[in-house]
């Protein structure tokens, strides 16, 4: 397995695994390509969107992080970073994560990032869980989501 900055060309095969979590009830946002390439890849406060793929080149997940600005979507206070991860179904529970974790950890201490949020919906336990591998913990939750927080002083 390999890690790489995302790039437009990969656009396409993001979204068909966004697609593919859609169906697996894994996902209700938006997976369309123009969302891939505003969201992820293009993203005007993004630092980084790291590509997993085999030795083949399928694409085996993705993780972006964003620089919070203010008024962000998930009221994650502005300068802290924002972490999306997302994972093929047929490729979970195969170490996809952590490796995606570990290009994101470098982007977020070579950006001066003291603090990342992921913002988890309150029913997704398997993202909860992965996040606190990855050391987030709990630090607040709303209506809808359970936040867990990374920070690089911890």
């Amino acid at each position: 397995m390999r890690t790489r900055s995302a790039v437009q060309e990969d656009a396409t095969a993001m979204s068909q695994m966004l697609q593919k979590l859609v169906l697996a009830g894994k996902r209700t946002a938006r997976a369309d390509i123009a969302y891939v390439r505003a969201h992820y890849i293009g993203h005007p406060d993004g630092l980084r969107c790291s590509v997993a793929e085999d030795e083949n080149g399928k694409l085996l997940g993705f993780q972006s992080l964003i620089l919070a600005a203010d008024g962000n979507p998930y009221n994650t206070p502005s300068g802290w970073g924002i972490i999306g991860t997302h994972v093929d179904p047929d490729s979970a529970r195969s170490g996809v994560g952590r490796t995606l974790f570990e290009a994101t950890r470098a982007a977020a201490i070579e950006a001066g990032l003291e603090k990342i949020e992921a913002f988890i919906g309150k029913d997704n336990h398997i993202a909860q869980a992965y996040y606190e591998r990855m050391g987030f913990r709990t630090y607040r939750t709303t209506d809808a989501a359970v936040c867990k927080l990374w920070s690089a002083t911890v």
